[in-house]
């Protein structure tokens, strides 16, 4: 960001009780798409590199600030103990930072809503460009909605100069017919600012002071009140109840889709694609429907992901393809295949050109280049070399009850189908096993591990041990047919 639109400080309203939600967890902790609603906004703050941010708590303070001192460390609060208003609110966060040692700066104060998470950084800088080159005292962020009821109005004069703002229960039946509304978020010079606040009443409906009053104050000491308008009416929309949480939740996925779509990759269904922000997708890649990815996975060039399938910190390396699957803080190599229907748990790594098939889970295990597991299996704390095949149905027996062990698989082993492999064990390069086997002790490098019991047919058990069921019938019918034959 250039000098003439970095704010000297910009103060974030999160004090509010949010009784619409209806909820034990504070109104701007709920997520969306992957983020707190207050981390969207204080994302977009951050774009515009302002030299301090405060964030004005009250109600669950301590969710918020114990958000704030995880995620956003470098962000102030302050306390507003009683909601007695935005003008109170912004008063209790100037006293916070005086306390705290910072003093006033001499660029823009910005004010915001914590819980509009649609805004964008490049709007609250063209906020500030707009303020400075304006030389306002004020500059208003408005926007223009169909339905405008809840929200103040700006009042204008017959040239189009900002009068007031007048708040939804002070308006008058025309003033509430005015389609332009006040955002609740502002820039201010701080000096106009700070004499205002001295200034405020109660003297309204609400009994509270109202931040919007600042504007009446300057205008009347013959300072200038600008407003710059949104481009986009829904980047002002604050969240008040769950309903107005997914409508901005779908408006948010729109926008992030559009932005990977124009960036050269193909989702399929951009209504049912749940991608977070903070994804990397590269050009070429194609997300197919019922596909989330949150925001700390990445997807190479022409990999394909989906359809019903989740990333969770997860890389998909050029080339690869999952299928109907959830990998978890996984690792996918270059041209390798996962699913459908299998599952990738923490610290699983597929090499270049592996594959991992159905109905497969795997667990902190390594999986060389060009291995497979196809089927059926499970795959648990284990070393795979490269050139592999792992058979269907086969069990990594890694927990003895108390710990669990490492399975080390060398280069271009075949286990057979059906296989438990007891760890720890070491299955050596070119080696086999045979299907049905339990392998309890190592297998030297191109030996073949046969684990099984000799087989034993007792003649006659079914007709003795279950007489009268359909499979002693079948059976008999069987020997009739064979001595007939004979």
């Amino acid at each position: 960001m250039t000098s003439d639109n970095r704010p000297g400080l910009v103060v974030v309203l999160a004090a509010g009780e949010g009784t619409r939600m209806k909820s034990g967890l504070a109104k701007v902790l709920h997520p969306i798409l992957g983020r707190p609603i207050l981390g969207h906004v204080l994302a977009a703050v951050l774009e515009t590199d302002p030299q301090n941010v405060v964030v004005v708590v009250g109600h669950q303070r301590e969710q918020v600030t114990a958000y704030l001192a995880d995620h956003f460390p470098g962000v102030h609060t302050a306390v507003q103990d009683e909601q007695n208003g935005t003008g109170h609110a912004v008063r209790c966060a100037l006293a916070g930072l005086a306390e705290d040692g910072i003093e006033l700066p001499s660029e823009p104060i910005v004010v915001l809503a914590g819980d509009t998470p649609l805004l964008t950084g490049q709007t609250l800088a063209d906020l500030v460009v707009t303020h400075e080159r304006a030389h306002a005292a004020v500059t208003v962020l408005s926007a223009d909605l169909e339905n405008p009821f809840g929200y103040g109005r700006i009042v204008r004069d017959g040239d189009g100069n900002v009068m007031a703002i007048v708040e939804q229960k002070d308006a008058t039946a025309e003033q509430a017919l005015v389609h332009e509304i006040n955002s609740g978020m502002f820039a201010f010079d701080p000096t106009t600012l700070v004499d205002a606040l001295a200034r405020l009443t109660t003297d309204n409906s609400q009994g509270e002071e109202y931040l919007t009053d600042v504007l009446a104050i300057a205008r009347g000491d013959g300072r200038t009140v600008a407003v710059h308008k949104a481009p986009d009416p829904d980047e002002v929309h604050g969240i008040n109840n769950r309903a107005q949480l997914a409508a901005a939740a779908a408006l948010l996925r729109d926008r992030i889709n559009l932005g990977h779509m124009t960036a050269g990759v193909t989702i399929v269904d951009p209504a049912t694609a749940w991608i977070e922000p903070g994804a990397v997708i590269a050009p070429d890649a194609v997300i197919e429907r019922n596909t989330s990815i949150d925001a700390t996975s990445a997807v190479g060039s022409g990999a394909v992901i989906g359809p019903d399938t989740s990333l969770i910190d997860t890389t998909v390396e050029a080339e690869a393809e999952v299928l109907r699957s959830q990998c978890l803080s996984a690792h996918i190599g270059a041209g390798a295949s996962v699913g459908p229907f299998s599952y990738l748990r923490p610290a699983t790594s597929l090499g270049a050109g592996g594959r991992i098939g159905a109905f497969v889970e795997v667990k902190k295990s390594t999986i060389g280049a060009h291995s497979k597991v196809p089927h059926l299996s499970y795959v648990g704390d284990a070393q795979i070399g490269e050139g592999t095949n792992i058979g269907a149905a086969t069990i990594f027996a890694n927990y003895d009850g108390e710990n669990k062990h490492a399975t080390v698989i060398g280069d271009h082993v075949r286990v057979g189908s059906d296989s438990i492999l007891v760890a720890p064990v070491r299955i050596g390069d070119g080696s086999y096993t045979a299907a049905g086997s339990v392998i309890t002790q190592d297998v030297p490098a191109g030996a073949i591990g046969i684990g099984r019991g000799r087989q034993t047919n007792i003649d006659g058990w079914v007709a003795r041990k279950r007489p009268g069921t359909d499979s002693a019938r079948a059976a008999q019918d069987s020997d009739d047919s064979a001595t007939q034959d004979s």
